[in-house]
């Protein structure tokens, strides 16, 4: 299937004759190693031996820390370590997670993100009971650089179980993030890898309806992962450039072309809808810190997105909030203070 797709990675099958641990928990980092410590602490608490569960992190040649080193320390030989000869970005990087994974689950866990205490003995559970399910995800928990608990997503159903209508939901809106989802192997070798046509967004998302327009998705209900937002990082800096919601208006076309005929247009309309919104909360937070620039980028998009009469009145008061605000920060008192 994947093998007819230019824009996706082939996820060839494990070699005969190479163990097949159950997991395998691989770690994509790139300059985040101050974070990979805390990372590989919560898998490490939870590893039930080297026979079971493989552990790598694959790094795409940071330039400004060294991960292997936190690796050896905290870990010896226990965790694999490979760093990619260039930097390759990070799309590739995730296919190179895929490649070498050797186990019948994958996990792939952002070397600044964290699972919590249980997670891989309940999300085993979900296969286990469920052997036709090709993922399994948990809620998950938002937090800050500091590691600061902000905010958790939505709770889907309210008992662990296979997901009914899930493609009715993750077709409209992203409601998952990578460290809560685990994917049998051989669904990425049956998909292929994530979609290299996005450049900062929308990848992770198009890839989790790929595996729900083709396989059922089970769901646990206690929150099991956590999901680091930095200001700093690349996703923080293109939502001031409005590059986040042109990846999600590319990725809600490239799932067009695979959902089922009879539910295409209006699932891919209310997705529009869905990021236009989106957008604007966007724009509402940048104009609350003055930030008339990423205000601007994410305005503009809204209207790209979608522009019904809700988003249209919308987008009339925040361009006079913008306005005014412009107004007021070339008044001469105002520049002084900001000195």
């Amino acid at each position: 299937m994947s093998d007819l797709h230019p824009y996706r990675s082939v996820i060839q099958p494990v070699p005969d004759g190479i163990s097949r641990p159950l997991w395998s928990v691989m770690i994509p980092t790139y300059n985040c190693a101050n974070y990979l410590r805390e990372t590989l602490t919560s898998v490490l608490a939870q590893d039930p031996g080297a026979d079971i569960m493989q552990i790598e992190v694959v790094d795409d040649c940071s330039t400004q820390d060294d991960p292997e080193a936190v690796v050896r320390e905290l870990a010896g030989d226990r965790v694999s370590f490979y760093r990619q000869p260039e930097n390759v970005g990070y799309i590739k990087n995730f296919e190179t997670c895929l490649q070498r994974s050797r186990g019948k689950l994958i996990h792939l866990l952002h070397g600044d993100d964290c699972v919590r205490d249980g997670f891989y003995r309940k999300l085993q559970r979900g296969f286990e009971e469920n052997p036709a399910v090709g993922a399994a995800f948990c809620r998950h928990i938002h937090m800050d650089e500091q590691g600061h608990w902000t905010s958790i997503s939505w709770l889907e159903q309210p008992e662990s179980g296979i997901l009914s209508d899930w493609l009715e939901r993750i077709a409209v809106q992203q409601r998952i993030q990578t460290p809560s989802i685990v994917v049998r192997r051989d669904v990425y070798e049956q998909l292929g890898g994530f979609d290299r046509r996005m450049s900062c967004w929308g990848e992770d998302w198009e890839m989790w309806v790929r595996i729900a327009v083709h396989y059922p998705v089970w769901y646990e209900v206690e929150p099991l992962a956590l999901y680091r937002k930095g200001a700093t990082s690349l996703t923080a800096k293109s939502v001031r450039t409005g590059e986040n919601i042109q990846d999600f208006r590319k990725a809600i076309g490239i799932v067009r072309e695979y959902l089922p005929s009879n539910c295409a247009d209006r699932l891919s309309s209310t997705a529009l809808r869905n990021y236009a919104f989106y957008a604007l909360n966007s724009a509402r937070e940048f104009i609350s810190i003055g930030d008339l620039y990423g205000a601007k980028n994410q305005l503009r998009e809204a209207s790209r997105c979608h522009l019904s009469m809700a988003i249209f009145k919308s987008l009339i008061k925040l361009n006079i909030k913008s306005f005014y605000l412009k107004i007021i920060s070339r008044l001469p008192w105002v520049q002084s203070a900001n000195l």
